[in-house]
């Protein structure tokens, strides 16, 4: 435990830097958005789209893999859905309490970390379950969100939700990946060192972007965001892990991998959405803030678990 905490703790520690440079006011909000913006289109899809270009496309397509962390998943969703309801919330607030629960931040700080710690192996699963995130989760979101203030589910939002994927450079780096993967086309070594050149700022500036953007936010709703918390670092991985190890018997190492990305803070992403919707953006940012500082010792945990899988 001792010796995964330790390997852990340059990941943290570049998201305190980004916090610390933000709380002082040297990286302003602005610079923040603008270092967001290139890790995300950029350093980060350099990154995904030189990993699936050399993995063969099977790696990617595992249904027993998918069904499981599917399963796992919704589970939890669905779970903090059921808490929001007795709770008296209505269905735009329990879709973003759900996404809360159960969407980590997979693409910033789980393809960088895990790769590191549990080898480039890893970055097969890890990018089925940022797919199974974005595809499934995101558009569902935006899907209740809309549905509960229009009353219904409209061609509209099915196009909106659509047009989203097809705009998402994770999607699309991992789609151009796997297609150049599937026609076994080689990387030229210019075009390699370059991919290399620019994926390697993926993970510093990821983790000191993720530590800018919590400076920002403020801690409000305490109970609520640490049940979400809770849900999130425990009850999440939880689920994944009788999901992977009992209901599908998922191999021991993809398994782990899964449990792993499950185990992830609250993403920055459901921010951004609680934002855009209007629908209880400080209860997320509570929860982004209390899961992402909980996980500095709750993720060497079930990474030191995993390993002995």
């Amino acid at each position: 435990m001792l010796a995964i905490f330790l390997e852990t703790l340059p990941f943290f520690a570049l998201i305190g830097l980004g916090y610390g440079a933000g709380r002082s006011g040297f990286f302003t909000p602005e610079a923040t958005a603008y270092l967001t913006k290139f890790v995300f289109y950029f350093a980060l899809s350099a990154m995904i789209f030189r990993f699936a270009a050399n993995l063969p496309v099977a790696e990617l397509i595992d249904p027993a893999f998918l069904a499981a962390y599917l399963t796992g998943t919704m589970a939890v969703y669905l779970l903090a859905t059921a808490v929001a309801f007795l709770r008296g919330r209505g269905m735009a607030e329990a879709a973003v309490e759900a996404q809360c629960a159960a969407i980590g931040n997979t693409g910033f700080l789980g393809i960088p970390m895990l790769a590191v710690l549990l080898g480039e192996a890893s970055v097969g699963p890890v990018m089925m379950v940022l797919a199974v995130d974005l595809i499934v989760f995101s558009s569902l979101i935006v899907i209740l969100i809309t549905a509960s203030r229009e009353g219904r589910v409209s061609l509209g939002i099915l196009r909106t939700v659509g047009v989203g994927l097809v705009k998402n450079p994770m999607i699309v780096s991992i789609v151009l990946g796997l297609c150049w993967s599937a026609f076994r086309l080689p990387i030229p070594e210019p075009a390699g060192d370059f991919l290399t050149l620019l994926g390697n700022a993926a993970t510093p500036g990821a983790l000191f972007a993720i530590g800018a953007s919590l400076a920002t936010k403020s801690a409000e709703r305490l109970a609520v965001a640490g049940w979400l918390s809770l849900a999130k670092l425990v009850l999440h991985p939880a689920a994944v892990a009788v999901a992977a190890l009992v209901l599908f018997d998922v191999p021991p190492y993809a398994a782990g991998v899964m449990i792993a990305a499950a185990a992830l803070p609250v993403a920055g992403n459901v921010y951004m959405l609680a934002q855009h919707y209007g629908v209880a953006p400080q209860r997320v940012s509570t929860s982004i803030l209390i899961s992402t500082a909980a996980s500095i010792l709750t993720v060497p945990a079930v990474i030191a678990w995993v390993l002995t899988l």
